[in-house]
């Protein structure tokens, strides 16, 4: 079966961005970066399951959502460490709307240590995080979208400009290669997947985020002085792509990992 096609290709274009009457569930959906893919669902019309772990206003944050864009926005608390559990709640979320059209696995977590002090529990815990959590969803998903046979499903990876390049000054090896596995699994998945979904990677640079601003400050004035854009993005100026992603604007395109970093890569 080949890859799916839009009823219609010949559509008005902004047609094609439209997630009406899709279901979506978006892993790290609490704060940072999931929580503008939740927002951009919810604008463009999805159900958006948000899932997170720890976040203590993950619910008010769902609701506030729902709110602003008049789209069910919904709050689960799972952990993608545990296949089980993040399996049960994708189904969850696939049982309670009837349906899944979309699932991006975004929870993450960095850390810079130097690779000579790396202690085991923290290579387990980054890895069970970043890459296992990510093929967990990834599972939970794809056994659903298999089951419904559209063809017009979408699983997006959340993974990192540090995939395809070593940072500095910092020191994060292991982080950099959890990233590098995750797009490499997106690709795997990709081919093995074109009879039910696309599967995609977005690659974030420097965010603006919590994360890095719990960082010293001279690696953030290193980091802008490294980055042509001249600034940090807005975790919102990225909802963009991700819409794009998991809507039919992108019908053919699977397997592809895009780079949102300001040219920081280029140089």
């Amino acid at each position: 079966m080949p890859l799916s096609k839009p009823a219609n290709a010949h559509s008005p274009v902004l047609s094609h961005f439209s997630l009406k009457g899709k279901v979506a569930a978006v892993t790290g959906g609490a704060r940072g970066i999931g929580v503008e893919v939740v927002r951009a669902f919810a604008e463009a019309g999805a159900t958006v399951g948000l899932i997170y772990t720890s976040s203590k206003d993950a619910h008010d944050t769902a609701a506030k959502i729902s709110e602003e864009t008049g789209s069910v926005v919904k709050a689960y608390r799972s952990d993608v460490r545990d296949k089980a559990t993040i399996t049960d709640t994708i189904n969850e979320i696939a049982k309670e709307f009837g349906r899944l059209d979309i699932c991006v696995a975004n929870a993450g977590i960095a850390e810079h240590f130097d690779s000579l002090e790396y202690t085991e529990d923290a290579w387990r815990k980054m890895m069970a995080i970043n890459f296992d959590g990510a093929m967990f969803t990834a599972q939970a998903a794809g056994n659903i979208f298999k089951r419904q046979g559209s063809g017009d499903a979408s699983m997006i990876f959340t993974a990192s400009v540090s995939a395809s390049l070593i940072n500095i000054p910092q020191k994060q090896a292991p982080y950099n290669a959890s990233k590098a596995a995750v797009v490499h699994l997106a690709k795997g998945l990709a081919v093995e997947w074109t009879e039910f979904a696309r599967v995609n990677c977005i690659s974030p640079g420097y965010i603006a985020t919590d994360m890095i601003n719990e960082l010293p400050k001279e690696w953030a004035n290193k980091w802008h002085e490294l980055v042509p854009g001249g600034r940090f993005a807005d975790a919102a100026e990225l909802k963009g792509a991700y819409v794009f992603l998991a809507s039919n604007a992108s019908s053919y395109m699977t397997g592809a990992d895009l780079i949102i970093d300001g040219g920081y890569s280029l140089v």
